[in-house]
């Protein structure tokens, strides 16, 4: 009886933050295609976003290390932040090289008008002095950010969000990320 009780509570919960998650998704910023995907730090998330964009049938472009160049045809960008020393040692730069590579190519973003969808898909095992520091350097150039929930436990997500007014969308699991990227582009 208590077993049945607690799934029952779970699945509404569930169900609930599911719904609310889609609710945010539909009444927030809408993006266009095509879309450009690349990284802020290297993490292998950037595939699993790419993933996400192919499951939900997007016009997208893969490129980890992103230019200014890559802009050209673009009409967004999905920029995921997540680092990874081992990422970033394969792709043969160091943190001051990617801040700038990234901080260059959401300045032209930010002046062509072409609207950043943050992602950070990597949960609290990608948290870290030097994902916590790409996070404030760059979620402030998104028109929207979407976070896997266990990554922002701390709620540092939340706090810049609500500073700069731009629409948080949490969700349990990466897989969970897919009906609002859906609907941000449709």
């Amino acid at each position: 009886m208590i077993k049945t009780f607690i799934s029952t509570c779970a699945f509404i919960c569930l169900f609930v933050l599911s719904a609310f998650a889609l609710f945010q998704a539909e009444n927030g910023p809408k993006f266009e295609q095509p879309l450009l995907i690349t990284s802020a730090g290297q993490s292998a998330e950037v595939q699993l976003a790419s993933v996400l964009a192919k499951r939900a049938e997007l016009d997208f472009k893969l490129s980890k290390m992103a230019t200014t160049e890559d802009l050209e045809g673009t009409k967004s960008v999905c920029l995921v932040i997540g680092v990874s020393l081992k990422g970033l040692g394969a792709a043969g730069l160091d943190m001051a090289q990617e801040k700038e590579r990234v901080t260059a190519l959401l300045t032209a973003a930010q002046e062509k008008g072409i609207p950043v969808l943050c992602l950070h898909l990597g949960g609290e095992q990608r948290r870290g002095q030097q994902t916590d520091m790409m996070i404030k350097e760059f979620l402030p150039y998104a028109r929207m950010a979407l976070v896997v929930k266990s990554g922002n436990k701390d709620s540092l997500f939340n706090s810049i969000c609500e500073t700069k007014g731009i629409p948080l969308i949490e969700v349990e699991k990466t897989v969970d990320a897919l009906p609002p990227i859906k609907e941000a582009f449709n």
